[in-house]
Formats: C-alpha cells, sequence, structure tokens
C-alpha cells in the first residue's frame, strides 16, 4: 500500500460526510447525504458562481462456488471496496460547468493481489458550456455542448449511476456493451418536454494502458446517439445507437464495432419492471471466435415490500453471439475465480444466461443503502459449460 497526505486528508474528509453516525445534535444525516454539499455558492457573482463536491463509497463481498469447464469444483469468497470516488463541479462565467472526478481505490485483493488506497486515474473530465442560456432559451428547455473525458453509456444499466443501480452489478451484457469506457469526446445534449436528446463523437484510443486523461483523435472516432421519452404516467423509453470506426489495429476505447439499445421501464410506484434489447458487433479483434454479431435481453421487475425502504428486484439476463467466444461473463466474480485455479476459459463463450434475486434496504434513498443477492449463471463455451452460484452482500453511499 502506498499513502499520502493527499489522500488520507481528502479521504478523510469524504467518509466524514458519508458515515451517518453523527452526534444527536448535529441534525438530519441523510438531509445531509442528499444536501449535494457546496463549497461556495453565489449568482450574483460574475466569475465563479458555484463550488460543489461530490463522492461515493461502496464496498462488497461475495461468496462464489464455480463448476467450471473441466468439472472441477471451486469455492471462493472476496471482499473488495467497489469504489471511492471524490469529484467537484464547478460553475463559473455564468455559462460554463466544470467536472472533474477522480478513482481513489484499486482493489485487487479478489484477483489475489492487494488493495491500493491512493489516486489512482480520472474518472471523468470535462466543461460543458450552456447553449440554451446563452441564446435566451427560446426552443430548448435545456441545450448544451462539451468536450473532455465522458463516461461511456449504451443501454439502460449502464446509462444508471453506480449510484442508482437496483442490482448490486451490472448485469454481463450490459458490461459487454459499456466496457467501463471513458472515451473522449464531443457531446451535444438537449431536452423538449418530454424528450431528451444526446449526441457526441468520441475517440476510440486509449493512449496506452495508463488511460490519460484525455485521448488523442489519431486511431478512430465512435459516433454515438441516444434519445429519452418519459411523459406523464409510468411509462419511459430509451434509444442508444453507436458505430464505431476503429481499425482492426486499433486499441480500442470502445468495445463493439456498432451496437443499439432498445430499453423501456414501467413505473406503477408499488412495483414496476425494466426491459432491455441490445444488439451488435463485436470489434474485429484478429480472432475470429471473438467477432461477429452479439445480441441479448434483460428484463428486471422490482416490487417495494415497504414502500421506500425495503424493496426485491428479479433479474433474468440472456445474451449469445454468432462466434464461439463473441460474450464474456462480467470480471466479477466467476472469472476472479481463475486467479485461484478454476478453468472458465477466460469468461467467453457463444451464450451466457443469469438470473438475479435480492432485495435492498434504503437507509436513505439511494444515498445509503444495503443490498444483498443471489446469481446463477451459466455459460456455454467451446472447452466446455460454467455453472456459477453467487451471493453477495454491498453497502453504498454517496453525497
Amino acid at each position: 500500500m502506498k499513502y499520502n497526505n493527499v489522500s488520507k486528508l481528502a479521504l478523510g474528509a469524504a467518509l466524514a460526510i458519508q458515515v451517518p453516525a453523527v452526534a444527536e445534535n448535529s441534525g438530519d444525516w441523510c438531509s445531509m447525504l442528499k444536501s449535494k454539499p457546496k463549497l461556495y455558492k453565489n449568482s450574483h457573482n460574475p466569475y465563479i458562481q458555484e463550488v460543489g463536491i461530490e463522492g461515493r463509497l461502496q464496498w462488497q463481498t461475495a461468496s462464489t462456488s464455480v463448476d467450471d469447464v473441466t468439472g472441477a469444483d471451486f469455492n471462493e469468497t472476496f471482499t473488495e471496496f467497489r469504489r471511492a470516488r471524490l469529484g467537484t463541479k464547478v460553475k463559473f462565467l455564468n455559462y460554463f460547468t466544470a467536472k472533474y472526478q477522480v478513482n481513489m481505490v484499486s482493489d485487487d485483493r479478489p484477483s489475489n493481489g492487494d488493495i491500493d488506497w491512493d489516486y489512482q486515474d480520472i474518472d471523468e473530465a470535462y466543461l460543458t458550456f450552456d447553449l440554451n442560456k446563452a441564446t435566451g432559451g427560446s426552443y430548448f428547455d435545456d441545450l448544451s455542448v462539451g468536450y473532455g473525458r465522458y463516461k461511456y453509456t449504451l443501454g439502460y444499466e449502464s446509462t444508471a449511476s453506480s449510484k442508482k443501480l437496483l442490482t448490486v452489478e451490472r448485469s454481463s451484457l450490459a458490461n459487454k456493451v459499456y466496457g467501463s469506457a471513458r472515451p473522449t469526446g464531443l457531446k451535444l445534449e438537449a431536452a423538449k418536454g418530454d424528450w431528451e436528446f444526446a449526441a457526441a463523437l468520441y475517440s476510440t484510443s486509449q493512449d496506452g494502458s495508463e488511460h490519460e486523461t484525455f485521448g488523442s483523435w489519431q486511431d478512430g472516432e465512435t459516433l454515438w446517439f441516444h434519445a429519452g421519452y418519459a411523459p406523464d404516467g409510468p411509462w419511459s423509453y430509451g434509444f442508444d445507437l453507436s458505430y464505431n470506426n476503429a481499425d482492426v489495429t486499433d486499441d480500442n476505447e470502445i468495445p463493439h464495432k456498432w451496437a443499439t439499445s432498445i430499453n423501456a421501464e414501467y413505473d406503477a410506484g408499488k412495483w414496476g419492471i425494466i426491459g432491455d434489447l441490445i444488439v451488435g458487433e463485436n470489434n474485429d479483434s484478429g480472432n475470429a471466435a471473438r467477432e461477429g454479431t452479439f445480441y441479448g435481453a434483460m428484463v428486471m421487475p422490482y416490487y417495494w415490500l415497504v414502500d421506500d425502504k425495503i424493496q426485491w428486484v428479479g433479474q433474468v439476463q440472456y445474451m449469445a453471439s454468432d462466434e464461439d467466444e463473441g460474450v464474456r461473463l462480467n470480471s466479477r466474480y466467476v472469472r476472479r475465480t481463475e486467479s485461484y485455479g478454476s478453468d472458465v476459459n477466460g469468461g467467453r463463450g457463444d451464450q451466457h444466461l443469469s438470473l438475479y434475486t435480492g432485495l435492498n434496504y434504503y437507509l436513505c434513498d439511494h444515498n445509503a443503502k444495503v443490498q444483498a443477492g443471489i446469481e446463477y449463471q451459466d455459460l456455454d463455451t467451446p472447452a466446455g459449460n460454467v455453472d456459477a452460484l453467487t451471493y453477495i452482500l454491498a453497502v453504498r453511499t454517496y453525497f
């Protein structure tokens, strides 16, 4: 482990804000978490109007039982800090907003490694300009343009922040098209009535294994488009589309050649259901078994057992590909057992089914919650079949 004074102070401040064990006379800790702390706010200052801070801390433990491609059984338990992030958002010169957020932990213990509390890398860093305000806002409700390092999204689950996921982890299908990518690009966002739109031109370059803050533009580009429709009532809809023109030799930031998602949610208050259909084509990789078309579907019902406090969540996910290794499991946790001797073919196969059921206990909405779930997974690989059952417990908090 390595530590420095800046890291200790930053993490200490984050924990001090997030931990709800405050003195009796210190006020409502839940309201404090939801208040989005402001270091400075003055709308009359022509130079800096607002400076805010944000952060999240996520911990989880899991026990996985795997029947690998050889028929051998493996049982492993994992504990990790899933995410620790600190960030700031600054509004200045009346029209500009800058966001800068960093990752503060690298926990490789589930892969038989170490945990490192310190600055790791940049999560997001971008600058936006409020076109709507600058032009008088005569047509759009919101309109902005930005440039920088963005979280890439495609489909319902990746669009949702990790702070507000209903399952402990995103499905393998969601991560198949999301890939935790943080591309550099130019992004336009707009909203009008019940509609929202966004379009971006992203660089596909990672610029090496260290993921420098901003990628260069020497390799290729990804065109990305999003549309959402949320009228009054229980229904909301989303559509995403991306196309990546990078060549086979490029180290692609975007994990597919093209992909599209059509998703919808029905929220009746007491209960609801979310669905997502995803189709895409893998990047050319030089390995024919990992290329070709992939497709899948996810259905996620939920039900409030105790209003705003205890929620049941289920999920069924299926994905498949034309080629033998065209789909892949999440890195957590079945693939992690390979560090302890199992053989799951790197989590790659041509068909994958997962079933999840879990309970969420909300101490303070999504700002502080406990999640517990059980997931069954079945993967067909060219080397054999993989079956796994994972029990998982997580604590999520953010401000």
